[in-house]
């Protein structure tokens, strides 16, 4: 008698997979939006109206902004829920799986161990992150920004969620490419050498943008602390002087 094969770990692999490819392509593209602070407020004032649905809809929708971080939590979630099933379920088995990780020292064993402490702080600070925009999608802004990332401290969170999610990202690529990329045998070994060395230049890249475009939010901030609160006006909206 033969037994039926379970296909629902696979299942739940590919699963895993994609809304972790997600994930990783949502990080990139929303840290070049937020960067778009340093081409000036007006562009990031325009980039935060497009997400809001001003130039097709004729005037903003926040709401639209709340939709988005939703889905994007459910994403979080089952992904992060995907992968528990492979971190280790009690002390035993992580003290064995530490011990492995010391006596092997194999670099993917430790990224992988990296991948679970950079998971971990994500599902607080993320959630954070994404319960604010969540519940103020109009508090986004060149001002509205500045001031809760100074003025609000914000950038005590932002500061450490820059670092982990980039991390997180960029090693979740890289160990995606090796999962699912054909890669031939006779070459295994340097193609892995090639995409570690580009997993780590795009996580200083994002990471080097990431820290100039929140140290620009800063100082917006600093400066416009007297007026917290005031919301930018774009310069196409400003009346000409002495008109």
């Amino acid at each position: 008698m033969t037994g039926t094969l379970d296909r629902g770990p696979a299942r739940a692999d590919i699963l895993q997979s994609l809304s972790g490819l997600l994930l990783v392509l949502f990080i990139w593209g929303h840290m070049f939006f937020e960067s778009s602070i340093l081409l000036g407020k007006d562009a990031m004032y325009w980039v935060t109206k497009m997400f809001e649905g001003e130039p097709l809809f004729g005037k903003p929708y926040p709401l639209l902004v709340s939709a988005v971080a939703a889905v994007i939590f459910v994403i979080i979630a089952v992904h992060a829920f995907l992968a528990l099933r492979k971190f280790p379920g009690s002390y035993r088995q992580y003290h064995k799986f530490s011990a492995h990780r010391s006596a092997i020292r194999h670099q993917d064993t430790t990224l992988w161990y990296v991948q679970v402490l950079t998971g971990f702080a994500l599902f607080f600070l993320a959630s954070a992150h994404l319960l604010m925009v969540f519940l103020q999608p109009d508090n986004i802004g060149p001002y509205a920004s500045s001031d809760r990332i100074w003025s609000g401290r914000f950038w005590l969170l932002y500061a450490p969620l820059l670092v982990v999610v980039h991390l997180h990202a960029g090693i979740g690529a890289y160990r995606l490419a090796l999962k699912w990329a054909p890669i031939p045998a006779a070459s295994a070994k340097r193609v892995r050498r090639r995409l570690k060395l580009a997993m780590w230049g795009i996580i200083v890249f994002f990471v080097c943008l990431g820290s100039a475009s929140l140290a620009t939010y800063m100082v917006i901030g600093r400066d416009h602390a007297p007026h917290a609160g005031e919301r930018y006006v774009p310069s196409w909206e400003l009346a000409p002087a002495g008109g």
